[in-house]
């Protein structure tokens, strides 16, 4: 058999490859279906970020961060604004480039998991991957910013360190050039990835130390610069106290009661990780899925420590790289979690803000490592006791986490009919808006921007507080229409205090201004604005 021939039977796919590909085109096909139904629900935060894909697509906005915000790029707009642009609002097509981002990451993670570990670790990585809950099937195909894009971004760097430290990459510079422009893209997306580009970057210095000296550092250099240069121009002109780093000060430093280090660490470790994982439902953790919030941590010690042992005993240059990928992958998911448990969030509302922790994907195969080793070492019949049970556990674990998951994908598809339910609701309301001729209206946060989206801007909302005074507004340009408006109508929930407040400033005039009642909204039309704030 000649060199060629060779090189292309070891190119063939193996039983380990075949099997990753049907797990991870199961979990395609699946988030495909539920992209097709609108699942998990729409909301005014992805809203906000399909009415600035359609702006971009008719050219009247260029944003560097979502509207109202100095912090979260908008990528995922730029990326659907083609297809919105062509076939007008929808949620299907606002999402599908989320969907693609998530094919994109579990190819590159069975890849990584290949490369760092083991074939069937791969296979059992995608498996995981595959499966989702809400908490993490929101976080891979809603379009709400940073996470979708960052993750494979990660994966990727790591693989160009890996294989520049191999000696396998032929266009060197364009390489270590491609490596800073998608972090400094990452970064403007979403700067919860700073840990892990930092990583990344120190395995890159680890492969290639002297080349960065060089031209490859230079181009490294201008790579970072030209993909975060959205951030620095619009950091630049920002009004005093609204850049980024001021923002993201604020938000984690709000005032208030500041939670013990046991509550955060609760919060943090017990609610945050398994939801971010997919054990649990949105609504929490029941007690028995809190195990591998307290095994994480311990997991990533074990990591850490094979990753070490890794690095000492490389025998060559590349075995040395991909010990340093292992520990990026650690080091990455160590920081994220430390900075994550500092922050009075993960104390106040875990449930909440537990989606600040789906970067903890990427670094999955390495947290599975140790468990994985510890099952698949063979036992000999010399074997103490110990190193059988050890074994034992170790495939316990791994099955329970296994069960685990597919009970949080079950428990989510239950909730699927429920869920298209309301998404039924919220379409009535916008054609009835539309149907009763209004154009204008005042709602909450949470009814304004998705009610704009659905009416492609047919329908402008202003966001009012329970008191009926200005509230969150991302986008001014839809406030001042409304307030031109001689007769806007309000959408109000019902029995809210919005409109106890509505009610109250019509008098006897309420019931006559009352248009419609579509689901737990109700639709009034009064014969004059109600302005309290004027």
């Amino acid at each position: 058999m000649s060199t060629a021939e060779r090189d292309r039977v070891r190119r063939r796919p193996d039983a380990a490859a075949w099997a990753a590909a049907l797990l991870g085109a199961a979990g395609v096909g699946y988030r495909l279906v539920l992209t097709l139904l609108t699942v998990p629900a729409s909301n005014s935060d992805e809203a906000t970020f399909g009415l600035a894909a359609l702006h971009i697509a008719e050219g009247r906005e260029r944003p560097v961060f979502l509207y109202g915000q100095h912090y979260m790029g908008v990528l995922e707009s730029y990326l659907a604004a083609p297809l919105v642009g062509v076939a007008g609002p929808s949620w299907p097509l606002l999402r599908l480039p989320v969907l693609v981002l998530y094919g994109i990451f579990v190819w590159l993670a069975y890849l990584t998991t290949r490369r760092l570990f083991s074939p069937w670790l791969a296979v059992a990585v995608v498996g995981l991957l595959a499966l989702g809950s809400e908490r993490v099937v929101r976080d891979q195909l809603t379009a709400v910013g940073g996470r979708p894009e960052v993750k494979p971004v990660v994966l990727v760097l790591l693989l160009v360190a890996v294989a520049l430290g191999a000696g396998r990459l032929r266009h060197r510079w364009l390489a270590t050039g491609a490596f800073g422009l998608l972090a400094g893209l990452a970064l403007w997306s979403d700067w919860l990835i700073a840990p892990y580009l930092l990583a990344a970057g120190v395995v890159l210095v680890l492969a290639v130390p002297r080349e960065l000296v060089g031209w490859p550092g230079v181009l490294l250099v201008a790579g970072f610069v030209v993909g975060i240069a959205p951030v620095v121009k619009d950091n630049i002109v920002a009004p005093a106290g609204q850049d980024s780093l001021s923002v993201l000060r604020e938000i984690s430093t709000k005032e208030g009661v500041v939670p013990s280090v046991a509550q955060r660490l609760r919060g943090g470790l017990l609610e945050g990780v398994p939801l971010a994982s997919g054990l649990c439902p949105m609504d929490g953790c029941a007690p028995w899925a809190r195990w591998f919030g307290l095994l994480y941590p311990v997991l990533l010690v074990a990591a850490a420590v094979l990753g070490l042992l890794a690095y000492r005993r490389a025998a060559d240059h590349a075995a040395r790289v991909r010990a340093a990928a292992i520990l990026a992958l650690v080091a990455g998911a160590a920081a994220t979690l430390l900075v994550y448990v500092r922050s009075p969030l993960a104390a106040t509302d875990p449930l909440g803000n537990a989606r600040y922790l789906s970067v903890l994907q990427v670094s999955l195969p390495a947290v599975l490592w140790p468990l994985w080793l510890a099952a698949a070492h063979p036992v000999r019949s010399v074997a103490g006791r110990a190193a059988r049970i050890g074994r034992a556990t170790a495939a316990a674990v791994l099955a329970g986490l296994a069960a685990a998951t597919l009970a949080g994908t079950v428990t989510f598809l239950a909730g699927v009919p429920g869920v298209r339910s309301e998404e039924r609701t919220a379409r009535r309301l916008a054609d009835t808006v539309l149907r009763a001729g209004l154009h204008e209206v005042y709602g909450d946060y949470w009814t304004c921007h998705r009610l704009v989206f659905n009416t492609g801007e047919a329908v402008a909302c202003g966001v009012l507080d329970d008191a009926l005074r200005p509230g969150q507004n991302r986008y001014p340009a839809y406030w001042r229409r409304v307030a031109r408006a001689d007769r806007p109508g309000y959408v109000v929930g019902v029995g809210s205090p919005a409109e106890r407040t509505l009610r109250r400033a019509l008098g006897g005039r309420a019931d006559a201004a009352v248009v419609a009642r579509v689901g737990d909204s109700r639709l009034y039309h009064p014969d004059r604005a109600v302005r309290p704030w004027r």
